[in-house]
């Protein structure tokens, strides 16, 4: 499970919240019944077995793949583990074609950067002071490209830096390899009107400081300082995207081919920057705002800056396990059973295995596909077509999830539902003495039916405690958030997460798979099992019946 949140939310998970009650649901005649489609398929849920999970466990909890950290050999070593498995069940391959050889394989390749400054190369010096980062100003990695240390005894104030038909500082301006000091915003009258949108609306340049970076790009701007009077909020909002690190899809923004350099800076640097010019530099600023006339100023100054950034970039792959529906009327419509397969790695010697988070997810998906893939051999479905979704990068921001919601192997309209696991083999502290349960999180949000099908597959066949609590709309942890299925859901695509709540070995290298109940795996697998199956043969696709409202 991606971790987004402090030792002090993990407390309140581990404080014993009172269940929340199960939604209420109408009663359904007895000739109306939710399962319809379950008859037959008893042998099938028995292949979900103590051993099968056990020997995909000790494979993917191994220390050999040092914590299946995103773009590591592990994750790939789990990654072609996991597709050796889908091949011996005999499913195809509809993958990405191999780079090398380009025959098809089980892969979605996943292309990750994280961009972050070399804080030993990023400054900022007026004259004889030397101002500080996340202090004095900011400048977002990922929207800069490496420059090495420059002086400038030279920069034009140019308004706003606002390039639009209606308003523009750059007309009949030369401002090919210059620095610039411009306002954040945009200009308005005393009475508030913008000259920009002639009312008191604000344009997109106030909303998007990225089209000042790329009007000033596209005019050859060497360096944009943007003045910023409430930077401080701002350093705040933006903290994470300041520091980098976090891994984005893609090989990065390119922003040397999009962007000109950018400080967003105080007005305590504005101002030394200025220096004796001051009342002129308010004059030429107070002209523009009375009147709506850009002007411009040329300041000379001492100013000496840098910007060196890390670039860290690797591949990862979702895994992709194919189960195809044998009604010709319904195959094309697919229902997705997903778990993330990454973990956290090493750092120094300590290896994560992470047993739990998310080897037990992913061993359960593996199971499942083998039942499935035995049903179609013996010529019992299913009716529609179901994708064993393993997917990396969770840990980086749920990344594998989101790369494939926006890029589907089956189109989104046909996707019946996602079915998500995501650490099902720990007990909790609340349930210490009661492990026979699992937290439901998701099932009602967009269908009110696959969260009746979920209740009466348990209420039938495995008679779990279904715990809502982190269900509800105001849990404080936000788990609905937090794991893969909600990539799908925020698509419109009904979705449900099974997962049995975090533990004292939650992201330590303490998760290890001797501290895994697979017995009661068993009984989650085969919940999760009962449900997929009635999505995946019912007569009728469960529709979208419920607003989500954040």
């Amino acid at each position: 499970m991606n971790r987004i949140y402090s030792l002090f939310t993990f407390l309140i998970i581990s404080s014993g919240l009172a269940a929340q009650q199960a939604p209420e649901l109408s009663a359904d005649a007895p000739d109306h019944p939710v399962l319809t489609a379950v008859e037959g398929a008893a042998p099938f849920a028995a292949t979900i077995t103590e051993e099968d999970l056990r020997s995909y466990l000790n494979v993917l909890a191994s220390d050999s793949l040092q914590g299946r950290e995103t773009g590591t050999e592990g994750q790939r070593m789990a990654a072609d583990f996991i597709a050796q498995n889908f091949e011996t069940l005999g499913l195809p391959k509809i993958g990405d074609p191999d780079p090398e050889t380009g025959q098809p394989t089980y892969f979605q390749y996943i292309a990750f950067t994280s961009e972050r400054w070399d804080r030993g190369g990023l400054k900022l010096k007026v004259g004889d002071t030397e101002y500080g980062f996340l202090k004095d100003f900011y400048a977002y990695p990922s929207e800069n490209a490496d420059k090495g240390e420059a002086e400038t005894p030279e920069v034009l104030f140019l308004g706003y830096g606002i390039d639009d038909e209606k308003y523009s500082d750059y007309t009949g301006v030369d401002v090919a390899g210059k620095t610039l000091l411009v306002y954040a915003g945009e200009p308005q009258d005393a009475a508030g009107r913008s000259y920009v949108t002639g009312d008191t609306s604000l344009s997109e340049w106030s909303k998007d400081h990225r089209l000042k970076l790329e009007a000033a790009y596209q005019h050859g701007v060497e360096r944009l300082l943007i003045i910023d009077p409430d930077i401080k909020r701002n350093i705040s909002k933006n903290r994470m995207a300041l520091f980098g690190g976090r891994m984005k899809m893609g090989w990065g923004g390119k922003a040397a081919e999009r962007f000109a350099n950018s400080f967003f800076i105080s007005s305590t640097v504005a101002r030394a920057i200025v220096g004796d010019a001051f009342e002129e530099f308010v004059k030429v600023r107070d002209s523009i705002k009375a009147t709506g006339k850009p002007a411009h100023l040329t300041l000379n100054t001492s100013l000496v800056t840098s910007q060196k950034k890390l670039v860290n970039q690797l591949t990862g792959s979702n895994v992709l396990g194919y189960v195809e529906g044998v009604d010709a009327n319904l195959k094309d419509e697919v229902v997705v059973v997903s778990a993330h397969y990454d973990h956290l790695g090493m750092r120094g010697n300590s290896i994560f295995n992470g047993a739990d988070d998310n080897g037990s997810g992913s061993s359960m998906v593996m199971d499942l596909a083998q039942a499935f893939a035995e049903a179609k051999k013996a010529g019992a479905g299913p009716r529609r077509s179901v994708l064993f979704l393993l997917v990396s990068g969770e840990e980086k921001g749920l990344l594998g999830s989101e790369f494939y919601s926006e890029h589907p192997v089956f189109p989104l309209e046909k996707t019946v539902a996602d079915v998500n696991v995501d650490m099902i083999g720990r007990t909790d502290k609340k349930h210490r003495d009661n492990p026979n349960y699992i937290y439901v999180i998701g099932a009602d949000r967009l269908s009110i039916m696959l969260h009746k099908i979920n209740d009466a597959a348990n209420r039938q066949f495995v008679h779990l405690e279904l715990d809502y609590t982190y269900n509800a709309k105001d849990d404080p942890n936000r788990f609905y958030y937090r794991s893969d299925h909600y990539n799908f859901a925020k698509h419109g695509i009904p979705s449900v997460f099974f997962f049995s709540g975090t533990h004292e070995d939650y992201h330590r290298p303490t998760d290890t798979v001797d501290k895994i109940m697979f017995d009661k795996m068993v009984k989650i697998g085969t919940l999760v099992f009962y449900t997929t199956w009635e999505l995946a043969n019912r007569d009728e696709r469960i529709q979208v019946d419920v607003t989500e409202e954040e």
